[in-house]
């Protein structure tokens, strides 16, 4: 004898309920985090905007090319001071299939970097299709490069000591074009991205130092607008 009908009527009826759940609280949960994200670029003076598709196309490393990104969302954008000046910055979360899985955090630099460097924790599961060359371990971390000759010199004891000092949820943190950028879980709030803020401020100061040469364009930063430094970035 088989299962009544009525019977899979109410196993479908509450698979349907069960779903409907499932959904309300995810968007809840995207609520509560665009509300914390506005809420936290409003008390630092910033600009903030729910998305932004060609953000992401800036960069081609990293998380970005790890999780395949499509679409930036919950942008925030500014600057801070480190000690080698007011560096800007951008802080987002990263959309891929439908999916949230990661943060981001970009603080940019006055040059460009001579090479893409990447630095992955040994736990992560970091291959990916098109994989920069590996070159080795760098402390905590392995470090690829487009360039193994040029990362080389770039790689110094400062830059592993400030590499290791970003924490053990920071999967990647990658040099690109004139950015410094890392990624962290996507459920972390305002002061996690704070402190990770800071830490990429130190490593910009590493391979990025202040001199007499860049001495203006750092000087002159801090006369722009939230809005006009935000447009000046793509917005």
């Amino acid at each position: 004898m088989g299962i009544p009908a009525w019977i899979w009527f109410i196993i479908a009826a509450v698979a349907a309920v069960a779903g409907l759940a499932l959904l309300t609280v995810d968007r809840a949960k995207e609520s509560s985090r665009n509300r914390e994200r506005a809420r936290w670029a409003e008390l630092r003076g910033w600009q903030y905007v729910e998305e932004d598709d060609r953000l992401p196309q800036q960069w081609a490393g990293g998380a970005i090319g790890y999780f395949g990104a499509s679409s930036a969302v919950n942008v925030v954008a500014g600057s801070t001071f480190t000690s080698d000046g007011r560096r800007p910055v951008f802080v987002f979360d990263i959309e891929a299939d439908g999916m949230i899985p990661a943060v981001l955090v970009a603080v940019r630099c006055n040059r460009l970097h001579p090479v893409l460097l990447e630095l992955w924790l040994a736990s992560v599961p970091f291959q990916r299709a098109e994989m920069p060359e590996l070159l080795g371990p760098v402390g905590q971390r392995y470090a690829f490069a487009d360039d193994v000759t040029a990362a080389r010199s770039l790689i110094t004891q400062e830059l592993v000591d400030a590499a290791d000092a970003l924490g053990g949820d920071v999967g990647v943190a990658w040099l690109e074009n004139e950015w410094v950028l890392a990624s962290v879980a996507p459920n972390v709030g305002p002061s996690r991205l704070e402190r990770l803020l800071r830490d990429l401020g130190e490593i910009a100061d590493i391979v990025d130092p202040f001199d007499e040469e860049y001495g203006g364009q750092l000087e002159a930063e801090p006369e722009l607008t939230t809005e006009e430094r935000a447009r000046q970035q793509g917005f």
